[in-house]
C-alpha cells in the first residue's frame, strides 16, 4: 500500500550501522555523486523528509527505521523483553512506513560485523539480511572497504514489503537465518 504522505527518496538510500559508522560517515563527506548526512537520533519524520529533499544519486546516513525493532528483538532473544514488546515496535514502525513517517532504506550496511556483539550480529546479518541477503552488506570498518563497496553495490531485488515479514520477524531465531544461509556466504 501506498504512504499517504510522499516523502519517498530519489536517491538509493544506504543507512551505516556499526559502531565506527560516526568517522566513516564524516570520510564520506564531499564525494561526488553522494551526499552523507548524520541522522541518527532523528524523528522517523524528520529522516523521511532529510532523504526525500535529497538530490544526489547516492544518500549515506546513520539512522536505522528499524532500530527500535531491532532491540526489541535482540532483548526478546536476551530474556529482556517479551514478544509483546516486539510486537508493538513492529506495529509502529509498520505504521510509520505505511504513512510515509519512515523510509526502509535499499541497502543496510553493517560495519565491522566481527566486532559487533552476538545477538545484535544475528539482528543484522540473520533476521534482517534473511529476507534480501543482498540489501544486508557486511564491511571491514574501514574507509577505504566502505568505499569499495558504496562503489559496487549489488543489483538485486528490492526488500519486499515491510508487512510481509516484519510481523514474523519473532521467528527469525539468532543463528537459524541469515546470509550464511545463503550459497557462497561465509
Amino acid at each position: 500500500m501506498a504512504p499517504t504522505t510522499d516523502h519517498s527518496p530519489r536517491s538509493t538510500v544506504v543507512a551505516l550501522v556499526g559502531s565506527e559508522s560516526d568517522a566513516l560517515l564524516d570520510g564520506l563527506h564531499g564525494l561526488p555523486a553522494l551526499l552523507a548526512m548524520s541522522l541518527r537520533g532523528s524523528e522517523p519524520a524528520e529522516t523521511a523528509r532529510a532523504l526525500a529533499g535529497a538530490t544526489t544519486p547516492y544518500v549515506v546516513h546513520d539512522a536505522d527505521p528499524l532500530e527500535h525493532v531491532a532491540a526489541a528483538w535482540v532483548e526478546l532473544y536476551g530474556e529482556q523483553a517479551t514478544l509483546g514488546t516486539l510486537e508493538v515496535e513492529v506495529d509502529t514502525v509498520l505504521a510509520q512506513f505505511q504513512t510515509g513517517e519512515a523510509v526502509m532504506p535499499d541497502y543496510y550496511i553493517v560495519l565491522g560485523p566481527d566486532a559487533i556483539d552476538g545477538t545484535w550480529r544475528h539482528w543484522w546479518l540473520g533476521a534482517l539480511a534473511h529476507h534480501a541477503p543482498s540489501r544486508v552488506l557486511p564491511v571491514e570498518a574501514s574507509a577505504a572497504a566502505l568505499r569499495a563497496r558504496l562503489r559496487r553495490l549489488p543489483a538485486s531485488r528490492p526488500w519486499p514489503e515491510p508487512a510481509e515479514w516484519l510481523p514474523r520477524v519473532h521467528f527469525d531465531i539468532p543463528d537459524r537465518v541469515g546470509l550464511r544461509d545463503e550459497p557462497g556466504a561465509a
